[in-house]
């Protein structure tokens, strides 16, 4: 008999119901064996929905829980700090959301407490699992587009979410909570950037002035081998969901995203119109099941984890970096954050 993960999960928002939905459904080595959260009457619902025998409200007792081998934290970001340290010093395996954290020396210290204790930790940037940028990735590595000289990338939503989401405090702001995924993939993609300079504003929602972030905003990146990277953000796209990537060469270049979520277009008097992706559910649904999958086998083959606590701190700081630079309307050195710690 193969052997299963015993996982429970932690923070049962949208994305913590669909991760606990997939672990005991769509992931046949996990077997889900417990959910918490504050919300008591929530954590009874999804573990009844999903099978898991035990519920909990404090994510302390799911951790004392001898039961528990692995949680996957889906908390607000503002609480993996006290949930990741907690799980590692507990000997829990750990999967963790994006970002990280919210601030750079949280970041270290969950870093700090991982390798101190030696536990198994594994961040989540699905877009590191979606077929479109696994593909990208395999053909800048063969070498299809020849030399990499520029990084382009679009990350849009329909609408705003909630004004009290967006507070900085809560969201760590539009850098933070929307672009990480972005800076993710630029290191992923192209390799460590080297400076930033960003700008931004309140251009389609006036009420997001009084929670002190903005609504659409572009980065423009230096990487350290002198290569070029622009990522541009919107809350307010209107149109669809729209999530692309290029990557230029010298030699062609590719392009990863699509519009059209159906094979169907009417086509009608000077008008051809299709469908397009509604959410990031539709989108990345196939990434967040495999990026699932991934960290169960890995726990299960004894291998390291794909993405690392590193990787959610080095990609955070390009995050830290660019909403310094817009606050400050000047070009940042991403060596302005490293004197805390070597990364």
């Amino acid at each position: 008999m193969n052997r299963k993960v015993n996982i429970g999960v932690v923070g049962l928002g949208r994305l913590g119901s669909l991760y606990a939905n997939y672990f005991a459904n769509r992931i046949p080595e996990a077997n889900l064996v417990a959910v918490s959260d504050v919300r008591e009457d929530v954590a009874k619902q999804v573990a009844e929905q999903y099978g898991a025998k035990k519920w909990y409200r404090n994510y302390q007792d799911m951790l004392a829980d001898d039961e528990v081998e692995a949680i996957a934290i889906v908390t607000p970001t503002n609480y993996h700090k006290a949930v990741a340290i907690d799980a590692a010093r507990a000997g829990k395996v750990i999967f963790c959301e994006k970002p990280l954290s919210l601030s750079m020396d949280a970041c270290i210290e969950i870093k700090n407490v991982i390798e101190e204790t030696g536990a198994f930790f594994q961040m989540g940037f699905m877009r590191r699992f979606d077929p479109g940028y696994l593909a990208a990735k395999e053909k800048i590595n063969l070498g299809v587009i020849g030399k990499r000289v520029q990084f382009k990338a679009t990350s849009r939503d329909r609408e705003r979410p909630e004004l009290d989401y967006l507070r900085p405090e809560n969201s760590g702001g539009l850098f933070v909570d929307m672009g990480i995924h972005d800076f993710d993939l630029a290191r992923w993609l192209m390799g460590e950037v080297k400076s930033i300079y960003a700008v931004g504003g309140v251009l389609a929602y006036p009420e997001m002035k009084e929670v002190g972030d903005v609504d659409n905003a572009i980065a423009n990146m230096y990487f350290e081998d002198g290569t070029l990277g622009v990522v541009d953000l919107s809350r307010n796209a209107i149109y669809g969901y729209d999530i692309s990537t290029e990557i230029l060469g010298t030699e062609g270049t590719v392009q990863v995203g699509y519009y059209r979520e159906t094979p169907i277009q009417v086509m009608k008097e000077n008008t051809i119109s299709h469908d397009v992706v509604p959410g990031f559910y539709e989108r990345f649904e196939k990434a967040y099941v495999d990026q699932l999958q991934n960290f169960v086998d890995n726990v299960v083959n004894d291998r390291p984890p794909a993405i690392n606590a590193e990787d959610g701190l080095k990609a955070l700081i390009i995050a830290l970096a660019a909403t310094r630079s817009l606050q400050e309307n000047r070009l940042v050195e991403l060596s302005e954050f490293t004197h805390v710690s070597a990364v």
